[in-house]
C-alpha cells in the first residue's frame, strides 16, 4: 500500500477503530451479537440526516425516468453487489423495463460471487462499462462506495458528468472523494464498524437503506402505487399471484371471486383490474384512461380525467 493511501483511509470514518468493540475478541456470543446490535443503531441516525440530499437525488432520476431515461448504480465489491440487489428486485416489484434500473460492478458478473482482484482499482474500467451500455445523458449515474475512494467508481462518474448525465455519489463518509465527482453527495457517516473496516456491515446497511428509498421514492412518484399498495406488481410465481389478488381486493373491497374475474380479464394486471372494478369502465377504456393519467390511477379515478 502506498503512503498516500495509507494516509487517505487514516481520515475516514469507516476505517476507524470502535472504541466500544476493543475487547469484542473475548465476548461470549450473546455479548458479540448485542455490541453488533448497538452499533447498527447508528444506521438510520446517519441516514436521517441525509435525506435533503437523497430527496434531491430522487427528484433527479424522476426526471430522467419521465424522459426515457436510465437509473444505473456502478460500484465495487458490497457497494456493487448491494446496487444489483437493488436493481434487480425493480422488475417484478414495479413491474419497469429490465433496462430502466441497471447495476454496474467492477469485474462483471464474475464479481457478484467472487471478489475480482484489481478490477476496482481502474477508474477506465468504470468508463468502459459505461459505454458498453451506451449512456445518454438523459440517464442518472449513482457511484456507491462505502470508503468513498474507489477507482472503478469515479472513473465511472468522471465519464457520466462529461456526457451531462445526472451524477449521484453514495458514501459513508463525509470526506468522500468521490463527493468531488458528483453532482449531488449523499453520505452518511455511520462511524467505525464493530470489526475495523468491514463495511459490508453498517456501512453496507446504510448504503442498502438509501437505495430502498431512492428506488422506492422515485417509483411512487411515476404512479407505481395506489394509496400504499405495489399495484405494478409482477405476477411472475404463485405467491406474487396472491399478493396480485390481495391487492386488488385491498384496492376495491370485492370478493375473491371478483378479484380473480377482473383480473384474469386483464392478464393478471393489478392496476387495470382495479381501474376496472373502480370506474366501472371495460378493459380498453380503462387502459386508454390509465394512459391519458401517465399509469397514476389515483388520478385516472378522478371524475372529471
Amino acid at each position: 500500500m502506498n503512503r498516500n493511501l495509507l494516509d487517505e483511509l487514516n481520515q475516514l470514518t469507516s476505517e476507524a477503530r470502535n472504541p466500544d468493540t476493543q475487547d469484542i475478541d473475548l465476548l461470549p456470543t450473546r455479548a458479540i451479537l448485542e455490541k453488533i446490535n448497538h452499533a447498527d443503531r447508528d444506521v438510520p441516525v446517519a441516514v436521517a440526516q441525509v435525506i435533503p440530499q437523497i430527496a434531491e437525488a430522487v427528484d433527479a432520476i424522476v426526471a430522467s425516468f419521465s424522459a426515457g431515461g436510465r437509473l444505473i448504480y456502478t460500484g465495487a465489491g458490497t457497494s456493487g453487489r448491494l446496487g444489483i440487489l437493488d436493481a434487480v428486485e425493480c422488475p417484478p416489484t414495479y413491474g419497469t423495463p429490465e433496462q430502466q434500473v441497471v447495476a454496474l460492478i467492477a469485474g462483471g458478473a464474475p464479481a457478484i460471487y467472487r471478489a475480482q482482484e484489481g478490477a476496482e482499482d481502474n477508474p477506465a474500467l468504470g468508463q468502459h462499462d459505461l459505454e458498453q451500455i451506451q449512456l445518454e445523458p438523459r440517464d442518472v449515474v449513482v457511484g456507491i462506495a462505502a470508503s468513498g475512494r474507489t477507482p472503478y467508481v469515479i472513473g465511472a462518474l468522471d465519464y457520466a458528468r462529461s456526457l451531462g448525465c445526472t451524477t449521484v455519489a453514495l458514501s459513508c463518509n463525509r470526506v468522500a472523494t468521490i463527493a468531488r465527482h458528483a453532482d449531488i453527495a449523499i453520505l452518511p457517516e455511520v462511524g467505525p464498524e464493530v470489526l475495523t473496516g468491514s463495511t459490508r456491515m453498517k456501512a453496507g446497511t446504510a448504503q442498502k437503506l438509501v437505495l430502498n428509498m431512492l428506488t422506492t421514492a422515485s417509483m411512487i412518484r411515476m404512479g407505481k402505487s395506489f394509496y400504499n399498495l405495489m399495484v405494478d406488481v409482477k405476477a411472475t410465481n404463485e405467491k406474487l399471484v396472491s399478493r396480485t389478488r390481495r391487492i386488488v381486493m385491498e384496492a376495491t373491497g370485492v370478493s375473491l371471486d371478483e378479484a380473480d374475474r377482473a383480473l384474469n380479464a386483464c392478464d393478471h394486471n393489478a392496476k387495470l383490474a382495479i381501474m376496472m372494478i373502480l370506474s366501472g369502465l371495460d378493459r380498453a377504456a380503462a387502459e386508454t384512461r390509465l394512459a391519458s393519467a401517465n399509469g397514476f390511477l389515483r388520478m385516472a379515478l378522478k371524475p372529471d380525467h
